[in-house]
């Protein structure tokens, strides 16, 4: 394997490893009122693009990565898109153990320890 292959291997590997973070946070939180729905639409598109040139020049790497790439922004782009009841359940299904029927814990994890009535003494401002 040559050092062109190598580099655009480990493109890809930074690549998905730099979107993983956000998709995982949002299967825990199930929070995604900060993120850009058109940013992620635009994302999405781009990566499409990118799998069809690498597709259509046979580039393995560009075809992995972008493969990888759009289904994770598809994800972020589809969980942002969706209504809470949805979100929930695909977040339910991807990690049971984040997952709780009680109103009080979901709106905890949503809004943090004031929410269910903690007060660390500590306010955002």
């Amino acid at each position: 394997m040559d050092w062109v292959t190598v580099i655009g291997y480990l493109a890809t590997l930074c690549s998905v490893t730099a979107f993983t973070p956000q998709a995982w946070k949002i299967i825990k939180t199930r929070d995604t009122s900060s993120i850009s729905a058109l940013m992620y639409g635009i994302n999405v598109l781009g990566f499409a693009l990118w799998l069809t040139y690498g597709i259509l020049k046979n580039d393995w790497a560009l075809i992995i990565t972008n493969v990888l790439i759009l289904a994770l922004s598809a994800f972020i782009l589809a969980m942002i898109l969706l209504p809470h009841a949805k979100k929930d359940a695909i977040a339910d299904a991807l990690d049971p153990a984040s997952s709780s029927n009680e109103p009080s814990v979901r709106r905890a994890r949503m809004a943090g320890p004031e929410a269910d009535g903690r007060d660390d003494g500590h306010r955002n401002l």
